[in-house]
């Protein structure tokens, strides 16, 4: 029994089993590339869903990291600590928020939102109490809580974990004239993401961002954007949002935010959104905690410093060109922006499990997304030599049988 057997037995023994990992053992990461125990270099293009768009280990963030966790990690929120202000301030910078509320998961920040935004509808739109509906979109992750999946629609993810909670309403992803139609008195918000990542790298129509946020200043609602898994570059702009030049109410980010070294995630919005919580009535143990905020500074000015949303762009656009160019009778569509890609497979062509089993057999970790897409998501650090060097290899596995 080698090395990677022996660590997937003990899993399989003593894991629950709520993944369905690729079986490969990783016990080192340095920048795009990882190693397993048994010795082998792979390419990460996953990117642990974004979550490491600054790459593993990256020297900067890694320094901040052991210079913090050797003065104070957790002080909780009843005290202050010397580093959130300046994760605030630096994050109001660059993103144009005037303020944040720090959490830990993604989908912690996800309900954070959806708690303030129904506080506005309450306090602010005045809608009768109990009763704010938010609108949200078929094919949708957010999470997996119980109001997260309460407006999915995968069926997966809600069998068996029911009752739910109430007030979302569903509507097909990028109709625009859907949302419209689904306004009510009592709509408080629409909540979307920017392009869904999990169902599929979808991309919606031209426009329907824009159409979104003027449906939301006509009807006295909020702009609500996940952007936990396209925001911080991953796109080749700072927010998805962007390519649209739309600046939604609330914006939500982690993932890359902890620069894969820590979970942190975050609420943006302006003073008169954020501004109405009161204390007490919203919290974490760990929000906002001073190592969390020594990380996210750091992650963060990776990103600025390094121009890694510029060099996801680039290499974005370069990569998803030679991927549509690949002459594969298994392909049905390859569509991305920046480093966020899809490649749908056909459904005659066996699903996408097998093909990202035969990239890892060619040292490539991807990962099947919604049975038939292959998504490829690298560090934004990739750089053109290492594209060029994936890109033999998946054009050896999409030519396979």
């Amino acid at each position: 029994m080698n090395q990677s057997a022996k660590f997937i037995e003990l899993e399989e023994r003593y894991g629950a089993h709520n993944y369905l990992p690729l079986d490969v053992v990783i016990t080192r990461g340095e920048g795009v590339w990882v190693y397993d125990v048994d010795g082998k270099r792979y390419l990460d293009c996953l990117s642990a869903y974004s979550a490491l768009n600054q790459g593993h280990v990256h020297p900067r963030i890694l320094a901040a990291m052991v210079e913090q966790v050797s003065r104070v990690t957790l002080t909780s929120r009843a005290f202050r600590n010397d580093q959130l202000g300046r994760f605030y301030a630096y994050l109001a910078e660059i993103s144009g928020y005037e303020m944040s509320l720090p959490m830990n998961s993604g989908v912690e920040a996800v309900e954070t939102a959806l708690k303030v935004a129904r506080k506005w509808a309450y306090v602010v739109k005045q809608i009768p109490r109990y009763t704010a509906e938010i609108i949200t979109a078929a094919g949708n992750f957010h999470g997996r809580t119980i109001s997260a999946i309460s407006f999915s629609t995968e069926p997966l993810y809600k069998q068996d974990f029911g009752p739910f909670t109430p007030g979302f309403v569903t509507v097909p992803y990028g109709d625009a004239e859907a949302v419209a139609q689904a306004i009510k008195p009592n709509t408080a918000a629409i909540f979307v993401e920017p392009i869904q990542g999990e169902g599929g790298v979808i991309i919606p129509p031209s426009g329907y961002l824009r159409k979104l946020r003027d449906l939301a200043r006509e009807n006295n609602l909020l702009l609500m954007a996940d952007e936990i898994q396209t925001g911080l570059g991953r796109t080749g702009k700072l927010f998805a949002c962007q390519w649209e030049d739309v600046r939604p109410d609330i914006t939500v980010i982690g993932k890359a935010l902890g620069g894969g070294f820590y979970p942190i995630s975050a609420v943006l919005a302006d003073k008169p959104v954020l501004g109405l919580l009161q204390p007490g009535e919203h919290g974490s143990t760990f929000g906002g905690n001073p190592l969390a905020a020594a990380v996210g500074r750091a992650s963060l000015q990776v990103i600025v410093d390094e121009k890694l949303v510029e060099n996801a762009e680039k290499q974005g656009e370069y990569f998803t060109d030679q991927l549509a160019e690949i002459n594969s009778p298994h392909i049905k569509e390859v569509r991305g922006r920046g480093l966020l890609i899809g490649v749908e497979l056909k459904p005659e062509a066996g699903g996408a499990r097998r093909f990202c089993e035969a990239l890892m057999a060619e040292g490539i970790l991807a990962k099947e997304t919604h049975a038939n897409v292959i998504r490829f998501a690298p560090p934004l650090i990739i750089d053109r030599e290492t594209i060029d060097w994936a890109l033999l290899r998946i054009r050896k596995v999409l030519s396979m049988p």
